[in-house]
């Protein structure tokens, strides 16, 4: 099924690496801001910081945005969710999601950004998705059931991680549940022993487009360009 559309490299150079550190300030504070201050009862926080942590962001730098987002500091930010539709070029349905402290800037930008595509209005491609709970996790023991983990948790579906995703000797999985029973699998493959590195509502697309090899680099040269982008939060795309 996969998940969100993954722009390989985006951590290459210092400017980018910056980039991407704020991306992720961004999601800790959003989601200290929505629910408890702490990772250990804020399932959506603890999964951001993990994954902050893996891509070296200073301990200070979380701490700092946990703090903001709880309104502990002055001068805090409010980021508000803005999602836009369109397609990108050979008409590849695309779905951005932004996190932004100005709508009209990021606006802005996300029209400039679509100048090789075509930007829609609010449902022009959101039927062509599905709206479901997306969870990375892996296990310390090699070879699981994970087709039962997923029965036993609550999940709808599941599909095993690549191996480059899971460290040796574990399993690694990805489980879909629906919108609404996103923090019981959650809660439910944690207590089996499963430990997650990722935990979001997604878009899931419902088809894909094939395309030969130049379209296809085309398509993703533009998605990049959109995922770079500041504001950019995540980028769902019809398109593997």
């Amino acid at each position: 099924m996969g998940a969100q559309w993954k722009h390989a490299g985006r951590i290459e150079g210092s400017s980018k690496r910056s980039a991407l550190f704020g991306k992720f300030v961004k999601e800790i504070q959003v989601a200290a801001k929505l629910g408890d201050p702490s990772p250990d009862n804020n399932s959506r926080l603890r999964v951001a910081v993990e994954a902050a942590r893996k891509v070296s962001v200073p301990r200070e730098t979380i701490e700092r945005a946990i703090k903001k987002g709880a309104g502990l500091l002055e001068g805090q930010e409010t980021y508000e969710t803005v999602v836009y539709e369109g397609f990108a070029p050979h008409k590849v349905p695309v779905i951005v999601e932004c996190l932004t402290d100005n709508k009209n800037r990021t606006a802005a930008d996300v029209r400039v950004l679509f100048r090789k595509g075509q930007l829609g209005a609010m449902g022009a491609v959101t039927w062509m998705f599905d709206r479901m709970g997306v969870i990375e996790a892996t296990h310390k023991i090699a070879g699981l059931d994970i087709e039962g983990a997923a029965i036993e948790s609550g999940a709808q579906n599941v599909e095993p991680l690549e191996a480059s995703e899971v460290p040796p000797g574990h399993s690694g999985a990805r489980f879909f549940a629906e919108a609404t029973d996103l923090d019981s699998v959650n809660k439910a493959l944690t207590e089996a022993g499963w430990v997650i590195t990722l935990s979001e509502l997604s878009y899931l697309a419902k088809n894909f487009s094939e395309l030969p090899d130049d379209q296809k680099k085309e398509v993703v040269e533009f998605l990049g360009s959109i995922d770079e982008n500041d504001d950019v939060h995540r980028v769902y795309a019809a398109i593997r």
